[in-house]
C-alpha cells in the first residue's frame, strides 16, 4: 500500500450477502453501517445493554473466566450435561451402587439403593470403601454391583481398555455401567498434565465398551455444541450461556459423552 493513500483510494468492493454492505469502508465505519438516527438510537440504550453478552467477551481473551471450570460461577457446563445423562438412566441407579470418590450421584439419582460404596485409589479418602487402581483390581470381589457411576474418571486412568473391563468384571449379570467421559476439557489444573491422557469421541467410546461388554448392549449419547464447547474452555457456567443455548446439540462439537453398558 502507498503511503497517504486516502480511504477512499483503499475501497474495495465486496458482493453483498443478504442486502448487507461488506466493503471494507463499511466494516471500518465509525457507525458500523448503521445511519445517524440508528447510531443515536444505540446510544440511548444504557450500557450495560450495549455490552456483548459474557460468552461472546470470553472470545476475546487469553485466560479463562474461572480457573475452576466455572464452579466458582454457578454450575459447570460438562456438571449440566453429567446431570442430564444420570437423570435419563436414574432408574438404572438402584441395589448395590458404587461410585468414583464419593457417593453424591447416588444419593442424588439412586432409588431403591440397598448400599452405597465409593472406590479411589487414595486411601487417604476417607469416603472411600473400595481402595484400589481401577485397571487392576483383583482384590475387588467380581458381580458385587448393580450399578458402577464412572463419571469423568477414565481420562486419568492411561490403561483405560483395563479399566472397562475391570468396570465389567465388577458389575453383577444385567448390572449396568454408567460412565461420561470428556470430549473436550482443559486439562485438570490439580491433577497436572503428567497425569491426564485421554480425550474420547463417540465413536471411540461405541468401540471401546463395544468390545467389553457386546455392541448391542452399549448406548452412547454425545452432548454439547460450539458454544457450550467455547464456554467450557474458558470457564464460563450454565449460567452465564443459558440451558436452552447448551441443551442444543451438534454432534460435530461434542463437549462430553455418555456411555450406558449392561452386562449380559
Amino acid at each position: 500500500m502507498v503511503l497517504g493513500e486516502t480511504a477512499a483510494m483503499r475501497r474495495v468492493q465486496a458482493p453483498s450477502r443478504g442486502g448487507l454492505d461488506l466493503s471494507i469502508n463499511h466494516l471500518d465505519s465509525p457507525t458500523g453501517g448503521l445511519s445517524s438516527a440508528g447510531m443515536r438510537d444505540v446510544r440511548l440504550l444504557p450500557r450495560r445493554a450495549r455490552r456483548r453478552p459474557l460468552w461472546l467477551r470470553s472470545l476475546a481473551r487469553s485466560r479463562p473466566v474461572s480457573e475452576h471450570w466455572g464452579a466458582d460461577r454457578g454450575l459447570p457446563i460438562d456438571r449440566h450435561y453429567i446431570e442430564e445423562f444420570l437423570h435419563a438412566h436414574r432408574a438404572d441407579i438402584r441395589g448395590r451402587v458404587l461410585e468414583i470418590k464419593n457417593s453424591h450421584y447416588t444419593l442424588r439419582f439412586g432409588h431403591e439403593v440397598i448400599r452405597r460404596d465409593v472406590l479411589d485409589i487414595d486411601a487417604a479418602n476417607a469416603e472411600a470403601t473400595v481402595v484400589a487402581d481401577l485397571s487392576d483390581a483383583p482384590a475387588v470381589t467380581s458381580g458385587g454391583f448393580d450399578c458402577f457411576i464412572l463419571t469423568q474418571t477414565l481420562q486419568f486412568i492411561y490403561r483405560f481398555e483395563r479399566a472397562v473391563s475391570e468396570a465389567h468384571r465388577l458389575l453383577a449379570g444385567g448390572g449396568v455401567l454408567l460412565a461420561t467421559v470428556p470430549v473436550v476439557s482443559r486439562i485438570d489444573r490439580h491433577a497436572g498434565a503428567g497425569n491426564e491422557f485421554w480425550r474420547f469421541t463417540p465413536a471411540a467410546c461405541e468401540a471401546l465398551f463395544g468390545s467389553v461388554f457386546g455392541p448391542e448392549r452399549v448406548t452412547v449419547q454425545s452432548y454439547g455444541n460450539l458454544l457450550a464447547a467455547v464456554g467450557f474452555l474458558t470457564g464460563l457456567a450454565c449460567e452465564d450461556v443459558g440451558t436452552q443455548r447448551l441443551d442444543e446439540r451438534d454432534a460435530l462439537y461434542p463437549v462430553l459423552v455418555g456411555v450406558r453398558a449392561q452386562k449380559r
